[in-house]
């Protein structure tokens, strides 16, 4: 029998809850977790490096394996490139004085995001930021992550890991992200899973409309996601990691219209065998069939009267998730 991936979750999942990083750790502690990704730090004291030594003292008390890092590092515009190269060196000391292995960034938050140009010079870009801090990265023992978000296509993203190097760059594989880019999860794994340093779980309802394909992130194993592949795939293709449930839920069903030309202007060189596998797990999807509050809309604050059912939600969300990787999956050390 192989052995039980060790488990945590991802505390963005839990924002509406604004528990301060303790709060975090102690709840992942209660439910018997082996890690914990402090994610989008909500804490006052997120950026203060005597808060850094006490999260990580917190940590290790609790038996946790911590990991963690910044956000959005692509530099808009040319002479930008500096204030890149700054934020990503103030995450990796704040990554080090935490204990954590890797420091998580992200590109963009989606292909739209990106200033105008080829993909291939965004990729460039992306490698000259990397080198810039390569020493200093190396030097702290530690490794970038860059999330698999809904800018880059998987082999896009494995181009950019093997131009800027391996030996100190690699991804933060998210299974939530790749069908943004019209992608099956497990094509994302096959193609990036050797780069693979963290992986996080989230599930997608993937379905067939009139104006293309709907994509809407929900509760894991609820979705069109077979997550016991995924484990699979996972243990066949990545290297060891801890695994992370993530469910971002609450967000409406997004609409890729793929029979509009304009959407594939940014895709050029799109994969016609990746394209049609995302269409098959589409064909067998259906939509969301269980009660969801939906709040977070983009460019909306959340209202009050919604904040109490969102937390309760995000809870909720979230221990059904890990229930379900724990039963299903068989994923946790502790939990055995």
């Amino acid at each position: 029998m192989a052995s039980r991936i060790p488990m945590g979750l991802n505390t963005y999942c839990l924002r509406a809850l604004r528990w301060n990083d303790a709060r975090l750790l102690d709840y992942c502690g209660q439910l018997k977790l082996d890690a914990v990704f402090l994610q989008d730090s909500l804490d006052p004291k997120a950026m203060d490096p005597a808060h850094w030594r006490e999260v990580r003292e917190h940590a290790a008390r609790l038996g946790l394996h911590l990991e963690t890092g910044g956000g959005g590092v692509f530099p808009k515009t040319p002479d930008a490139i500096q204030a890149s190269v700054d934020g990503i060196l103030k995450n990796v000391a704040r990554a080090k004085a935490m204990g954590s292995p890797i420091v998580r960034c992200v590109i963009a938050s989606d292909r739209a995001s990106l200033p105008p140009g080829p993909i291939e010079q965004h990729i460039a870009t992306m490698v000259r930021l990397l080198k810039a801090v390569r020493s200093q990265v190396m030097d702290a023992g530690l490794k970038i992550a860059i999330e698999i978000h809904k800018d880059l296509q998987a082999w896009e993203h494995r181009a950019l890991i093997e131009e800027a190097g391996p030996e100190f760059v690699g991804t933060y594989l998210d299974t939530g992200n790749p069908v943004f880019v019209m992608e099956d999860p497990l094509t994302t794994i096959e193609v990036l899973g050797r780069y693979a340093l963290t992986v996080h779980l989230r599930d997608s309802v993937v379905y067939e409309v009139p104006r293309g394909i709907a994509v809407q992130w929900v509760p894991l194993g609820e979705g069109s996601i077979d997550f016991r592949q995924v484990i699979a795939k996972v243990r066949e293709h990545c290297p060891p990691v801890y695994v992370y449930i993530k469910p971002i839920t609450g967000r409406p069903p997004q609409i890729l219209p793929l029979y509009d030309a304009e959407h594939w202007k940014p895709f050029p060189k799109a994969r016609a065998a990746d394209l049609a596998r995302f269409l098959a797990l589409a064909k067998r999807g259906q939509p969301y069939g269980k009660n969801m509050v939906v709040e977070d809309l983009q460019g909306r604050a959340t209202p009050p009267y919604f904040l109490e059912a969102i937390q309760h939600q995000q809870r909720e969300h979230m221990e059904r998730s890990i229930a379900y990787a724990r039963k299903v999956l068989d994923l946790g050390v502790k939990s055995a």
